[in-house]
């Protein structure tokens, strides 16, 4: 019985803003039930009991949506409650909250710091970018409100990181952004690859990422961290940081960088379990609190091929060098028999990560292959040295 981690969306697909590129509105649409309304504390109790009761060493619980804050404070009260009744196991318990930060109060912060919760706030950088696809339901912008969000949450000493969604306004804009983040302060970040709706050909909506664009704000995104890096001040990229962690020697934490996938058992509102967030559709059902074991949801997600091992149609990418860092990357990029976003990580490997990808561990400080000091695989160096 190992740890285990939960992904639990309290009011389903429920959100007080309307994002252009939600990925999770697009999964609604695709199963035979689109939302699940609000998760009871009945459902709650049964979810924290029969997951404490699996797990050994370290339990995790993560809330998403959807909006999860407006599941309400009290619904995270009774969450602790349950979590102090269940854990008879004495496991190590952490949670963690992945909110737009549109309606973070200073109660929510109070709480949030008070408790412990990791916090991820939604933020796609400054005002021009941020408010081109992060909208209200009547079109409003939101960036002046999330900034007050994270106002609070800093003044109330709360935990949080940034999460940019890397979409065609960002990827353009990536100076802009890593300056503002740099005038801020904030020090966690995560950049992830907008996606396309199920089904349709990638790159053909307004804010789709192209390979190219990607591959380009990688390079500059590295570039700038690199500089900041040199100086003692660089921000953790979780991006990079697993990069670094691979070329050490350690399996990296992001999924999407081991090559596999495995159970995430993400709970809608109703307690039904699914095998991973974005595939939180009808054919990827596992199971339900209540009615299926942990073990039961688990075997079934094996079947559905979340099993941990290297996925099947990977073996197109196993003579390229650029494979043992990219490790084929998310299932949910793969078209048309390898990774869409493929060029754009080639071209970065090859501008910054060259010199690794030819070295079996760690670049030699008498090396001439033209690094001069400031790419990955001298970084990899000083790590270890």
């Amino acid at each position: 019985m190992p740890p285990i981690q939960l992904l639990i969306k309290p009011v389903s697909g429920t959100c007080n803003l309307k994002c252009s590129y939600c990925f999770y509105c697009d999964e609604m649409e695709k199963r035979e039930k689109a939302n699940y309304g609000f998760m009871s504390e009945g459902m709650l109790e049964t979810a924290v009991k029969e997951t404490l009761r699996y797990a050994r060493g370290r339990c995790g619980f993560a809330f998403q949506g959807g909006e999860p804050t407006l599941a309400g404070l009290p619904f995270y009260r009774k969450l602790l409650e349950f979590q102090e009744k269940y854990n008879t196991n004495k496991v190590s318990v952490t949670n963690a909250i992945q909110t737009n930060g549109y309606g973070i109060t200073r109660e929510w912060a109070q709480f949030l710091a008070e408790n412990h919760f990791l916090v991820g706030v939604s933020l796609d950088g400054t005002k021009y970018t941020h408010d081109a696809y992060r909208r209200t339901p009547q079109g409003e912008g939101t960036f002046a409100r999330i900034m007050d969000g994270i106002a609070l949450l800093e003044k109330h000493h709360a935990e949080f990181n940034i999460l940019t969604v890397v979409n065609r306004r960002t990827a353009q804009a990536v100076s802009k952004l890593y300056s503002f983040y740099q005038k801020h302060g904030w020090r966690y970040l995560q950049f992830i690859p907008c996606l396309d709706p199920m089904g349709e050909e990638p790159g053909e909506r307004e804010y789709s990422l192209t390979p190219k664009m990607y591959g380009e704000f990688l390079c500059r995104l590295f570039d700038l961290w690199y500089e900041d890096l040199k100086k003692g001040k660089q921000p953790y990229i979780r991006l990079f940081e697993n990069y670094i962690a691979i070329l050490m020697g350690y399996e990296a934490e992001a999924c999407d960088q081991r090559g596999c996938c495995s159970v995430q058992y993400v709970t809608e509102a109703d307690g039904s379990v699914y095998a991973c967030d974005f595939y939180v559709t009808d054919e990827f059902y596992l199971g339900r609190f209540g009615e299926n074991s942990l073990e039961e949801m688990r075997r079934k997600g094996e079947e559905l091929g979340f099993d941990g091992r290297e996925r099947a149609g990977q073996e197109a990418c196993l003579g390229c060098p650029c494979y043992r860092l990219c490790r084929g990357g998310c299932r949910r990029h793969w078209s048309r028999g390898r990774n869409y976003f493929c060029p754009g990580f080639r071209a970065f490997f090859q501008a910054c990560l060259q010199e690794c990808l030819r070295l079996p561990k760690s670049c030699n400080p008498e090396c001439t292959r033209g690094c001069k000091g400031a790419r990955m695989s001298c970084i990899i160096w000083d790590l270890l040295v």
